[in-house]
Parts: structure tokens; sequence; C-alpha cells
């Protein structure tokens, strides 16, 4: 899958939290939310508003797209609440959506 569709995805997908992302489909994906808000970042205060919408916007697909990761790793979605534990849940989150996909889960 091309990059271009690979972020539409993400969109289309906005609330599919029963599927499964692959670990290469959920870094493009974080890479290229990264720097678009790093650039809408930079914009003149008259367009910050733009900057806020995507940030809105992208919380609810990258929930899912989170617990499609989680899924796809082999656990179950209730492993999002990990990162509520200050330092050691966002490690450990880290670790998670590091692991490669499951046997069972293709």
């Amino acid at each position: 899958m091309s990059i271009p569709d690979t972020y539409l995805t993400f969109w289309t997908q906005g609330f599919d939290f029963k599927g499964l992302t692959k670990r290469i489909d959920y870094w493009v994906i974080v890479l290229i939310n990264v720097l678009l808000g790093l650039v809408l970042g930079r914009l003149p205060e008259e367009l910050f508003a733009i900057y806020v919408l995507f940030a809105v916007a992208s919380i609810i697909p990258g929930i899912a797209m989170l617990v499609r990761r989680i899924r796809d790793t082999g656990r179950g979605w209730q492993w999002i609440f990990i990162v509520l534990i200050p330092f050691i849940g966002a490690l450990w989150m880290l670790w998670i959506v590091l692991s490669p996909s499951a046997e069972n889960s293709q």
C-alpha cells in the first residue's frame, strides 16, 4: 500500500476499533501526523485554528489506530489503559506498538 493510501485509510477508518493496523502503517501515519503538526504549528497566529482543527480531528482516529495496533500484536484493546500509569505506561505502550504482529492476527 502506498503512503497516500495508508494515510487515507487512517482517516476513512477513523472509527474502526475492530480491525488491525500493521506496524509499518502505524509508524508511517505517526510520522506524517508529526510532520503535519510541525508544519501547521508554524502557521501565523491568524491561521492557528487550522492547527487546532487538525489536532482535534486526529484524536479519535488516532485512538482507533492505536487500538487496532494493540490488537495486531495479539493483545486485547484494554491494554490502551496502560498509558495511565505515569512514565512506565508510556514506555510500555511504546514497547507494545514496536512489537511485531502476532501470528494469529494475520
